[in-house]
């Protein structure tokens, strides 16, 4: 059996490496630029990303889209959220009417503010609604590429997240599955967020005691947004929530971490995004969340605030003010 993974970024190539370490299935691995796919096939290094991992022999690599995706049951779309749509677009015409797609993107599509699965379910057609899944959880790409222990889980529906859950387990990586979909793809794009006043927390030095505040009201910001649309609050308690939040808000890895720590400690968000230079996807997941608080009337103070350190010229030591003086409040309000 073919699973193929599209996209070649630090994410994609770390679930190609592993996938293909358990040496259960075929895996390809499609880059979008010619000359990284040739530095892999030639090397077995990707010059990009994890630049000092030994990719599996087996991969079988190259940029050609048709190519990578003829006679896979398992897509697997690691790319990033702005650039979802478009590749889902140019991959429709090489999936099989059988073919599990697999959205590996965390955030929400910039305007429309729909998730990755949603994105997807336009694009590919309803009649593939069914076969549409999404993958998270807290899995920082590096120690997947190094075989180090991890978990995830597919939501979807029941069939298909049970297939890719069963066929993506390695002796490295388990797979949970679930038919909350929502609650896994809002928990995904929101820790992000979170992540950045965690970050902002490191660069103030605020104290172990303050970061662990923030995530943990951080949580509850997700879950609150999370159920208004329909999500299940315990998912929010599991790997793609508390999991993947306290991962992205602890990691060194983290590039949402990092952001927040820059900008706490004076960078501009443009010096911070071109220092780190790749994707930072809890930028646009801020801008989408406070749009949907205001739209929904969630409360998400938080949220509320890292937009406005980022977007609003507000520094951060005002932000983390704004939370410490609000109004005392019963903890399990609105959830």
């Amino acid at each position: 059996m073919r699973i193929a993974v599209v996209g070649a970024g630090s994410w994609g190539t770390a679930l190609a490496h592993t996938l293909a370490g358990a040496a259960r299935h075929e895996i390809s691995l499609w880059a979008r630029r010619p000359e990284v796919a040739t530095a892999i096939a030639a090397t077995r290094h990707n010059p990009a990303y994890l630049s000092e991992i030994e990719l599996d022999p087996s991969i079988r690599v190259g940029s050609e889209l048709g190519s990578a995706l003829t006679d896979a049951a398992i897509v697997i779309l690691a790319v990033p959220t702005h650039g979802m749509r478009a590749i889902a677009g140019l991959a429709r015409p090489f999936l099989g009417a059988a073919t599990v797609v697999v959205s590996a993107a965390k955030g929400f599509e910039e305007r429309s503010g729909q998730t990755m699965t949603a994105v997807l379910g336009d694009v590919l057609g309803s009649g593939a609604r069914e076969r549409i899944v999404a993958l998270s959880g807290p899995n920082i790409a590096i120690e997947i590429a190094r075989g180090l222990p991890a978990a995830t889980v597919v939501a979807g529906a029941e069939e298909a997240a049970t297939y890719v859950r069963d066929e993506c387990t390695s002796p490295t990586l388990r797979c949970y599955s679930t038919t909350d979909c929502i609650g896994v793809e809002y928990a995904g794009a929101l820790k992000n967020v979170v992540a950045i006043a965690a970050g902002a927390c490191d660069g103030m030095y605020v104290g172990d005691n303050g970061k662990a505040a923030i995530i943990t009201r951080g949580i509850a910001e997700m879950a609150r947004l999370g159920i208004s649309a329909g999500a299940h609050v315990m998912t929010f308690a599991g790997l793609a929530g508390l999991g993947d939040c306290v991962v992205t808000c602890m990691s060194p890895h983290s590039r949402n971490r990092q952001l927040g720590e820059a900008i706490a400690r004076g960078e501009s968000l443009e010096q911070a995004l071109q220092r780190i230079n790749m994707v930072v996807e809890g930028v646009s997941a801020t801008r989408e969340a406070v749009r949907m608080a205001r739209d929904t009337g969630v409360d998400m103070p938080i949220t509320q605030q890292v937009h406005a350190a980022l977007f609003e010229g507000k520094p951060v030591v005002a932000a983390l003010e704004a939370l410490m003086s609000r109004d005392p409040a019963e903890e399990a309000r609105g959830l």
